[in-house]
């Protein structure tokens, strides 16, 4: 960050230069990322004292916190424009007129000075005012001369502990805005801010209920400029303990991302009705280049997350020798599986990602994102390192989850369907044929990677991230739907994306978002069922995945399941072998439920948002709209699908369609 002077800053401005500074002795704050027609200000953020004023200062620092806006920064961080006042409001008030602007009382009528300022500091502190003020001004022509109509969120807390009614949690003050011409935007912001839901409480917006408004920067900026509206807000300061100071981080959190929200869909609603862009979206006036802090963090957390996939640990090494243990007439019983020895000190794993500067981050949605990464990451680690103990089931719980009666009961409801006639195909291809298929399949899609056979899967093939590598299991036979259906699956979409992953700026994506299994997984099927290779064969096999699932962890006993499958479902031995191996690797491994759940959450969010923006790498539902969000602020490559992922609608429906359509 700079260190300017009023005069350095209002040259930048006026040359139309973006910069980052503090200002007048850190008076004040002000970023410019990009210019836009949005103004963010927080001008009662700011605790600080000059060293002769503290000497004289008769409040503790509770009592002046209590007076002030803290965070309200934060809640602004996410927008390119924003200017910050650093000094406390009892040094100069900068929502006042600057002849009042020095305190010399608290609102609860206790003195702050021991004794009067002197002509000289009242001099000093007036002097920072008009230097706030020309720089403002001098920002307000020259957005008002580039976009015509500009906007300032004039943003502030209240304590309302001692309101003995009901009070909003958004208050818009609206008597000094000339409401019949700017109305339709004060009503806007308002209806967005209600939008908000905030954790354990309930919030609203409201008009004039608390505060009118009266303050001196709407004053200013209004008596100087005729086309720049203000919007004065006080948010409730319900993210923290008003009378101590304690802050309440999730509920700050989730206030960072709405306010976010709102400004953005209004500052929009502005553009498009003064500012005749009908096209306006809320993405428009967020910057459009990756700020230095997110590198930063992406580069430092990639590197801490070498070696974390979990597959290259959780497939045993000696499931060959074992499967013919199981299957020999000496079996002794549940095969005794050993494991790849895990190469990451966890402890330190975990002290360096809690470490990680997220909080460097202002745009509040991408901290978002980087935080539910972070705690998918360390849930991650927890799973690792219980590999082949009896802990492992339970952190297999807290990484994937569970399936729920609904899951079940989809699962059941498929698993009755009778064979459609027709469906049923030989196994014809071995892996060395599906090996050139899928080579020449990688060629035609132009994906640059290997493709190879191995002897440790359990699965009939997996994709390496780390090595841009299909694994073909060995072993592993292919109908020529299978062939076709695992094409669009490992190449189509899990190669895809590792490719997307790797080539895009930000290597968070190659990680692995909170909630990729269970996203990619459903993608992966979904293409299957888009490209016409899903049969019923195919889909009773991830409903059996599910059942699986449930009986490992009712009986928590390998050959019982193994049995019940075959018995209760009428499942080859060979393949009953193979789903209870998946979900009883590592101790208890609950991700194959996912496959049929990920399958139905895709169909169901296709038809309001685009899935295309998910193939920029191993992406999470969860953080869905902070992607597409950073696709269209040109933050990441958009991404673009090797094949339609459309379905085809039938006429009249099929079997496999009606299925498909009842999963709920």
């Amino acid at each position: 960050m700079l260190t300017l002077s009023e005069t350095e800053c209002i040259e930048l401005i006026n040359k139309g230069e973006c910069f980052h500074a503090t200002v007048e002795n850190d008076a004040f704050i002000i970023k410019i990322d990009e210019y836009s027609p949005v103004v963010c200000a927080a001008i009662h953020n700011g605790h600080h004292l000059r060293e002769d004023l503290q000497k004289t200062f008769l409040l503790s620092n509770k009592e002046q916190g209590y007076e002030e806006s803290p965070y309200t920064a934060d809640l602004i961080s996410s927008f390119p424009i924003v200017v910050i006042g650093n000094d406390s409001r009892f040094e100069y008030d900068l929502n006042r007129a600057k002849t009042l602007s020095t305190s010399t009382k608290t609102t609860k009528d206790k003195p702050v000075w021991k004794k009067a300022l002197t002509a000289k500091q009242r001099s000093i502190s007036h002097a920072k005012h008009d230097s706030f003020y020309n720089v403002i001004e001098a920002l307000i022509a020259k957005l008002e001369q580039q976009f015509k109509n500009t906007i300032v969120f004039d943003v502030h807390s209240y304590n309302y502990q001692r309101i003995n009614k009901a009070s909003p949690t958004f208050n818009i003050g609206s008597s000094q805005i000339d409401m019949e011409r700017w109305g339709a935007i004060a009503k806007k912001f308002q209806l967005e801010l209600n939008k908000i839901d905030l954790p354990n409480m309930d919030a609203y917006a409201a008009t004039d209920e608390v505060f009118h408004g009266r303050g001196y920067l709407i004053t200013h900026i209004s008596a100087h400029f005729d086309n720049t509206l203000v919007l004065p807000i006080e948010v409730k300061k319900v993210f923290m303990d008003e009378t101590n100071g304690e802050l309440f981080p999730l509920v700050l959190e989730e206030l960072k991302a709405g306010v976010k929200q709102a400004i953005g869909e209004t500052t929009a609603f502005f553009m498009r009705k003064y500012n005749k862009q009908k096209s306006a979206k809320s993405t428009d006036i967020l910057t459009s280049s990756l700020a230095p802090e997110i590198i930063n963090l992406d580069r430092q957390l990639v590197e801490l997350c070498k070696n974390v996939e979990t597959l290259n640990y959780i497939n045993p090494i000696n499931i060959a020798s074992e499967r013919k243990k199981f299957f020999s007439p000496k079996n002794s019983g549940s095969p005794d599986f050993r494991y790849k020895q895990l190469n990451i000190d966890p402890y330190h794993f975990r002290e360096q990602l809690y470490k990680l500067p997220v909080s460097d981050i202002m745009d509040a949605d991408i901290q978002q994102l980087y935080r539910h990464t972070i705690d998918n990451l360390a849930n991650k680690i927890d799973l690792l390192t219980s590999i082949g103990t009896d802990d492992f089931v339970y952190n297999s719980l807290r990484y994937y989850g569970e399936p729920t009666r609904q899951d079940i009961a989809n699962a059941e409801f498929i698993l009755r369907a009778p064979e459609i006639e027709g469906e049923f195909e030989e196994s014809i291809h071995d892996a060395d044929y599906a090996v050139k298929y899928y080579i020449e399949q990688a060629s035609q899609w132009g994906l640059q990677c290997k493709i190879e056979k191995s002897a440790k899967l359990v699965a009939k093939a997996m994709v390496n991230n780390e090595k841009r590598l299909l694994l073909i299991n060995k072993d592993a036979t292919f109908t020529k739907s299978e062939l076709q259906g695992y094409a669009f699956h490992e190449l189509g979409i899990h190669m895809l994306t590792t490719i997307n992953a790797k080539e895009s700026q930000l290597k968070v994506f190659s990680i692995g978002l909170t909630g990729n299994t269970h996203t990619q997984e459903g993608l992966a099927i979904f293409s299957e069922y888009c490209s016409g290779n899903l049969t019923l064969s195919r889909l009773k096999t991830l409903a059996l995945r599910v059942i699986a699932v449930k009986y490992m962890l009712e009986h928590g006993d390998f050959t019982k399941t193994y049995q019940l499958l075959m018995t209760n479902y009428g499942v080859s031995s060979a393949n009953a072998f193979t789903l209870t191996t998946r979900v009883y690797r590592g101790g208890g491994f609950t991700k194959d439920h996912l496959y049929l759940k990920g399958f139905r959450d895709i169909l169901n969010v296709r038809n309001s948002a685009n899935i295309e923006d998910l193939l920029v790498g191993k992406t999470g539902l969860l953080d869905f709209g902070v992607i597409s969000e950073m696709i269209e602020r040109g933050l990441i490559n958009k991404p673009v699908s090797l094949f339609p992922l459309e379905i085809k609608q039938n006429s009249p429906m099929s079997i496999l369609d009606y299925l498909v359509s009842s999963i709920k």
